[in-house]
């Protein structure tokens, strides 16, 4: 019983839960880049290349065909998602650098005790 509790203590932390909410979105995520690169970026490069499609991109050395298509398609989905979290992170840093950038309040009590150490100063 003492090792489900200590499991259950594990599951239940902050940094658990925001780390499988992260995978679930970044899954997600992942899925509508390539969408968007499966049915948008591809056609655009297949329609220069004069190609059917990536999947037909290819190139022979000898009498080995190497498809390459889907390895450039991967690639591209890579760079978009990399770029997106660079965008993100960066936002969040800026944000970051405002939040510390502001001056925090004093509190009221040592507020009082400075007025009271000048006051006994005079």
């Amino acid at each position: 019983m003492g090792m489900l509790k200590e499991f259950r203590e594990f599951a239940m932390k902050g940094n658990i839960v925001d780390l499988a909410v992260a995978v679930i979105i970044g899954g997600a995520f992942g899925k509508v880049v390539t969408a968007l690169t499966n049915s948008i970026i591809m056609p655009i490069i297949a329609m220069i290349l004069g190609k059917g499609g990536m999947s037909e991109l290819t190139f022979t050395v000898g009498q080995t065909v190497f498809p390459i298509g889907l390895f450039i398609q991967a690639i591209i989905d890579f760079i978009l998602i990399a770029l997106v979290l660079f965008l993100i992170i960066k936002a969040m840093n800026s944000m970051k650098k405002k939040e510390e950038a502001a001056p925090a309040a004093t509190p009221e009590d040592i507020m009082l005790l400075r007025e009271i150490r000048d006051a006994l100063k005079k």
